[in-house]
């Protein structure tokens, strides 16, 4: 049973298409978010993939007390909406606090709950008052079974416009690892999934003070997560990665991005292939 479709915007999650949020991890500044989702945008647009912009203004969960948050919510907002303005595309904001939720939604398309709250029942319902379609990110602690839980937490506000996204689970210590059957186990809510690829390669706290991570697997994990049926693809894209201030170890390339979606874009095609198949069956 495919999952139900949830629009943002103009961009469709459950259906054909194989839509992709992407930006980078972190606001850093202004001009250096205009210019990722434009040459984000742009390669959308000529690949004809569905694009909604990320870029986080507060980055609470940091490895160390010392890290790079981002602007701020009042800085990070108006930021925000110049993206919206300039490019005409949608934008996806995460929040930390409940108390959040109600003025990022003034900006906002849709509002993402971070893996590490995803249990939060408080923040969970504040996003979803907000009327927002709301993404959830599986917590790396969490078996994928246990996002029912979250899932009808926000149902239980009246909202069914819900996205799961997958972004691995912790194997060990400071190692995370991508299980593929949680895919169609999260679908089974009823719900589109998003694979997040880049979070996926991450090593959290690998370098004692920050999160290392493998980004040569990036490409591997996210085929397998297309393969599998996902219903898009996140990923945290930059312009120079190692020169990052958040995420730098798993940020994927910017100057490689087109030829990575293009990559998807194919696969998805044949994934879809197989699926028309199996409804005929």
């Amino acid at each position: 049973m495919r999952p139900r479709q949830v629009k943002i915007k103009s961009v469709e999650f459950g259906a054909a298409a194989l839509p992709l949020i992407a930006g980078p991890c972190v606001i850093e500044s202004r001009d250096h978010v205009l210019m990722m989702a434009e040459s984000i945008h742009k390669i959308a647009n000529k690949l004809e993939i569905p694009f909604i912009f990320k870029a986080s203004f507060d980055k609470a969960n940091r490895t160390a007390g010392t890290a790079f948050r981002g602007p701020g919510i009042d800085q990070g907002l108006q930021i925000m909406a110049e993206v919206k303005s300039q490019f005409n595309v949608p934008v996806i904001i995460d929040i930390h606090l409940p108390e959040q939720a109600a003025l990022v939604s003034e900006v906002a398309d849709a509002i993402q709950i971070p893996a590490f709250l995803c249990r939060q029942t408080d923040l969970l319902v504040a996003a979803a008052e907000t009327g927002r379609p709301v993404n959830i990110k599986k917590g790396q602690f969490l078996a994928p079974s246990d996002m029912n839980n979250a899932v009808r937490k926000i149902e239980q506000t009246g909202s069914n416009q819900i996205l799961i996204t997958e972004r691995g689970v912790q194997f060990g210590y400071n190692n995370l690892v991508t299980d593929l059957r949680s895919i169609p186990i999260m679908q089974a809510t009823g719900y589109p999934v998003i694979f997040d690829a880049t979070h996926s390669a991450q090593l959290p706290g690998g370098l004692g003070s920050a999160t290392a991570g493998l980004r040569q697997y990036i490409p591997h994990v996210a085929r397998g997560a297309v393969a599998a049926g996902c219903d898009g693809v996140f990923l945290e894209v930059h312009d120079n990665p190692a020169a990052a201030l958040s995420d730098a170890a798993t940020q994927w390339p910017l100057s490689q991005l087109e030829r990575f979606l293009s990559e998807l874009k194919q696969l998805r095609s044949v994934v879809c292939q197989f699926d028309a198949k199996e409804q005929v069956e």
